[in-house]
């Protein structure tokens, strides 16, 4: 196989909370592939930071993702300025752990609010684009959480476990007019965020590191290059596919 099928050149990706974490891992490999990027986020700083790290095919928009209301203007005048945009990462998440007894329903709301329903929204008004265009793809980031039954998570879990059903029903219904949509779930991705979680707990990590069969946990790039693939003329005829980068975890024992 020719790598030219990997090669992303020529592609706009928009990566929502690409500034970050997994979302700039998945920024950067987008770009070592030949894409131009534009990653989406509130902090301003932040993202001109990230932009800084990926270099001049990056750019970026700050846009809080809860304003539901303003997401189909968003997209209108993205695209108005800087032409299409072939390929949508959803990527961008809150977190809530708390006891489920604890959970408010304001709070149940916001995390499903922001992981789901503006996934919804965004995912929708591109759709629109692509279909004109015949010609699209969106890539969806679940989690370890749609699999497994995580305590403290309930939020994150319900919103996580409905994306990998809307991926597969979106799917469904935009083949038809050319758009392909898929799901990554990563399992234990060594991030700023994760080193905080096991920072102090070593016994948690042993748990983790127990179960994934693989024995070490993943990088950022392992998720991104499993984005440039899916993104790529190589996964032309996939859609619909949920992908675990995890180690094994999901099948560990």
């Amino acid at each position: 196989m020719n790598d030219h099928v990997f090669d992303l050149t020529g592609n706009t990706v928009l990566v929502t909370g690409g500034g970050t974490g997994l979302g700039l891992g998945i920024s950067k490999s987008i770009i070592d592939s030949g894409g131009k990027v534009i990653i989406l986020g509130r902090r301003e700083e932040v993202l001109k930071k990230a932009c800084l790290k990926l270099g001049e095919r990056s750019s970026y928009k700050v846009f809080d993702l809860s304003h539901i209301e303003s997401i189909p203007c968003f997209v209108e005048d993205l695209e108005n300025e800087i032409g299409p945009v072939d390929i949508l990462v959803n990527n961008a998440g809150v977190h809530l752990k708390k006891s489920v007894l604890m959970v408010t329903d304001a709070e149940f709301e916001k995390t499903i609010l922001i992981n789901q329903q503006a996934v919804f929204s965004l995912s929708r008004e591109f759709s629109k684009k692509m279909g004109e265009r015949r010609a699209g793809c969106i890539i969806m980031i679940s989690s370890m959480a749609s699999r497994y039954g995580i305590p403290k998570v309930i939020a994150y879990t319900a919103a996580k476990s409905a994306i990998e059903g809307m991926t597969r029903a979106l799917a469904v219904e935009l083949s038809p007019i050319g758009i392909r949509v898929n799901c990554i779930a990563p399992g234990f991705i060594e991030t700023e965020m994760s080193s905080k979680a096991f920072d102090g707990d070593d016994e948690r990590k042993e748990r983790v590191l127990s179960r994934t069969p693989m024995g070490f946990l993943g990088s950022p790039d392992d998720v991104g290059y499993a984005v440039v693939y899916l993104a790529s003329k190589a996964a032309k005829y996939v859609t619909g596919v949920v992908l675990p980068i995890d180690g094994g975890n999901s099948i560990g024992f």
